[in-house]
């Protein structure tokens, strides 16, 4: 390891010198005149700097740009925010951050302790409200920033990814330091692999199954394991679920492949009878934390649960009996060579569930959002990367729609909070210009963000928008409808997407039919500027549908 002096450096200069080691590229936020010195820090070491219209979005923007970065080469994302209201802004994507294990630093300005004894404008503790959403805060100190930042990156990238925070006073930020920086320790996670005692239970578990059955989750994504985990299917006639974060570890058109789930009672309706007849149960990288509570222990009590996991699991959703700490490709290698081939499932119980989920979710001929989502994922290209926001639309859209590849289906699946969509579509459209990018948003999700539409404008980004007009929150009005309650506090009046758009420097038209549809989606691909595609659905057309 090499070290050289830090002579007439600041302290933001430093944490912007570790932030480019370890491969970062781009970060977003708003600033502050208490992050000045940290925004020229970035400048001048080549990571550009991106400005949303509030925190929330920009740590989804940043979330999405570390989707799209090359497998196996991932840096964490980075968001930027001033002292006070812009920490509280941002509170909400660092918990979806934590919770949907997205490697993230989040740098925030802060005044010195003395000033604060006596200076209280926007002042209260950023360390106390962010420490139960982060899995390390720090405080910078003058002489040792170089140090703080190799913590703070190793920690945000080891075993279940997440953010951590860096809390960083103004003068330290800003006076030369004369600490020593250090080539960056190598952050790649150590490749685990399990106990040969305990592989070898799990094979004689595997070998023994008639009805085994693998269950893939948000490890099984950050570890970019979707092509040995389609290989060992295939190898070995296993059938494989996803949660929704998964979707696309394995072709979804591929026969072994049920897809992704966890939130639609009408799939579980099929699903979960069909896990209940598994014998042994291979959880690869697989967190509850996605799933609704119809999850918690769905798998016989005779069946055998192995489990491999980066970290020990404490979440009591189920349990498992074998459990392999290690990483799933060099585990995956080691059941390969003593695991017997198929087939598997003699009765045809995988097929025939997959035909009833095909049948359940097949797209209507009648105008509604399944046709919606059905017309697009036969016209947009296959590359395409779609987002989706929290509501009704995105248990759906996520039942129907077929993702070739990981990580082409990106959401916010553990804290399933609103407003995600299209700044995680920009985030992946910055960083992946080439690659199509559509995000469905509802109604009331777009009106959360509006603001978005001119970040899309300023960074000349052709992402394509469609929304779901229905001038309802649908997903909470069928819940107050299903339990009898008072319609109260979900509908409200439309607002005109085309206009919004048109003004923000986008193109937006009303859609009506699937016709429609697919002619501006087409012209969408081709325009150099954003598209709000407004697809008017009528009220409570969700009904029955997921």
């Amino acid at each position: 390891m090499t070290a050289t002096s830090t002579a007439g450096l600041t302290g933001a200069h430093i944490i912007a010198t570790k932030l480019k080691q370890a491969g970062c590229q781009r970060a977003f936020g708003i600033p502050g005149g208490e992050v000045l010195a940290i925004l020229t820090g970035l400048d001048e070491l080549g990571i550009d700097f991106h400005l949303a219209k509030h925190e929330n979005s920009a740590g989804f923007m940043a979330e999405g740009a570390w989707h799209a970065e090359e497998d196996g080469s991932r840096a964490p994302g980075i968001l930027v925010a001033t002292v006070g209201p812009g920490v509280s802004n941002a509170v909400n994507v660092i918990a979806n951050a934590m919770q949907d294990r997205v490697p993230l630093i989040f740098l925030t300005g802060c005044v010195d302790t003395a000033v604060a004894e006596t200076y209280t404008h926007q002042i209260f503790d950023h360390q106390a409200i962010l420490r139960p959403v982060v899995k390390a805060t720090f405080r910078a100190s003058a002489g040792t920033v170089g140090v703080m930042m190799e913590k703070a990156l190793a920690i945000a990238l080891d075993g279940q990814p997440g953010p951590v925070h860096i809390d960083v006073p103004i003068s330290v930020a800003e006076e030369i330091s004369d600490e020593t920086i250090r080539d960056l320790p190598d952050l790649a996670p150590a490749v685990m692999t399990a106990p040969d005692p305990v592989v070898g239970a799990a094979i004689e578990a595997l070998n023994a199954s008639q009805r085994p059955l693998i269950i893939a989750g948000v490890d099984a994504v950050t570890e970019n394991a979707g092509s040995v985990l389609s290989d060992f299917c295939q190898r070995h006639d296993i059938p494989m679920i996803t949660t929704y974060k998964g979707k696309g570890l394995m072709d979804e058109t591929h026969p072994l492949c049920l897809g992704g789930h966890g939130l639609s009672p009408k799939a579980e309706k099929s699903l979960l009878p069909f896990v209940k007849k598994a014998d042994c149960v291979l959880l690869a990288g697989y967190d509850p934390i996605e799933m609704r509570a119809g999850w918690r222990d769905p798998w016989a009590d005779d069946a055998t649960v192995i489990e491999i996991t980066p970290v020990l699991r404490t979440h009591g959703m189920h349990r498992a009996d074998i459990s392999l700490r290690s990483a799933i490709d060099p585990t995956l290698a080691q059941l390969n060579h003593a695991l017997e081939c198929g087939p598997h499932w003699p009765d045809g119980e995988a097929a025939d569930v997959r035909r009833e989920l095909a049948d359940d979710f097949s797209a209507p001929d009648n105008w509604g959002p399944g046709r919606v989502f059905a017309t697009l994922n036969e016209c947009l290209p296959e590359q395409t990367v779609v987002t989706a926001d929290a509501g009704a639309h995105r248990i759906l859209v996520s039942q129907m729609w077929q993702c070739r590849h990981a990580q082409s289906f990106l959401q916010s699946t553990a804290l399933c909070t609103m407003g995600c969509a299209a700044p995680l579509a920009a985030g992946y459209k910055l960083a992946r210009p080439q690659t199509p990018v559509c995000a469905f948003v509802g109604d009331a999700g777009l009106e959360m963000g509006l603001g978005e539409l001119a970040t899309l404008r300023e960074l000349d980004l052709p992402v394509i928008i469609c929304v779901l007009v229905d001038k309802s929150l649908s997903l909470i009005e069928l819940k107050q409808r299903s339990s009898q309650r008072k319609n109260v506090g979900v509908d409200f009046s439309g607002t005109d997407f085309i206009g919004v758009a048109n003004a923000m420097g986008g193109h937006g038209v009303w859609i009506d039919d699937a016709a429609s549809l697919e002619k501006e989606a087409a012209a969408a691909l081709q325009r150099k500027t954003f598209t709000v595609l407004a697809c008017r659905i009528s009220r409570r057309a969700y009904d029955g549908t997921f």
